[in-house]
């Protein structure tokens, strides 16, 4: 598990070893100080195309509650996890799903915490995982320049500086990285998240906003070809549906480039509006 988000978020990187076989999962988790509240995410190995919907809640003494709508077969459910005995040598969380509104549940997977190491480092790799990111793990500075305002004709831009660190996640087969922004109107930060299908030999990338912790924006799609990565999905803007596109393009082993555009056209026509050149710090 790392910190992330100054703090304000955790992500931590999981292997299940269970009876019908081993997996990996991923959590990330985020702390929004308006409404006081958590939100947890958990992503599947097994179907990386997936964010589940969140849990939400806190803590109180040495007690954490969060719940969240969720499905379960096909029907609706809604589910909770605790977390038990946190300030122990041995926190145990626990999961239940309740059919009737939350009157009454039934616990169905516990775990129980051991800390192995005070620092984290990323668990083993797989051995066939996908490495088109690779070349992202690490620290980086980097230098943005962003339109300031899309789809709107405007030709004025700010430049700002940043970083982002990265980790190797799922095995290899996705990453997860924390990055701050110091922009003049205010620094914030966000997490990038990407995982690998292999069914599809698709990556998927989604983006949560620290300054609105809250959900994940949805997600654009795509693979690299030659070196180049492009990545499209649907989004809004200001109310209105666009399309946005991801490039990743220029990469070595210290340096990168990662362009965003706006369609509102149905990819007719290409507004770039965020480009960000990456160079290596470790």
């Amino acid at each position: 598990m790392w910190l992330a988000l100054d703090g304000l978020g955790t992500i931590d990187d999981n292997i299940v070893d269970v009876p019908s076989g081993t997996y990996r999962g991923l959590t990330v988790r985020a702390y929004d100080p308006e409404r006081q509240q958590w939100a947890i995410w958990w992503v599947d190995g097994r179907n990386p195309t997936v964010i589940d919907a969140p849990v939400r809640g806190g803590f109180a003494g040495n007690t954490g509650v969060f719940t969240g709508p969720d499905v379960f077969k096909g029907r609706p459910v809604t589910a909770r996890f605790r977390w038990l005995d946190i300030h122990s040598e041995r926190p145990h969380w626990e999961q239940a799903l309740s059919t009737d509104g939350g009157k009454r549940w039934e616990i169905n997977w516990e775990n129980f915490f051991t800390r192995t190491a005070p620092v984290a480092t990323p668990l083993p790799a797989v051995a066939d995982r996908r490495r088109d990111f690779d070349f992202l793990h690490g620290s980086w500075s980097v230098q943005h320049r962003r339109r300031k305002q899309r789809l709107a004709g405007s030709s004025e831009w700010e430049e700002f500086a940043g970083t982002l660190v990265n980790w190797p996640v799922l095995g290899g087969q996705g990453n997860i990285g924390d990055n701050f922004f110091a922009r003049a109107g205010g620094a914030h930060r966000g997490i990038g998240l990407r995982t690998f299908d292999p069914a599809s030999g698709e990556w998927s990338s989604w983006w949560l906003d620290g300054r609105s912790p809250t959900g994940f924006a949805a997600p654009v799609r795509g693979r690299f070809v030659n070196g180049v990565g492009v990545f499209e999905g649907d989004d809004t803007l200001d109310g209105r549906p666009v399309k946005t596109r991801v490039r990743w393009s220029g990469i070595t082993a210290n340096a990168a480039r990662w362009e965003q555009a706006m369609s509102g056209d149905g990819g007719a026509t290409w507004e770039t509006n965020w480009i960000s050149d990456f160079r290596r710090k470790g």
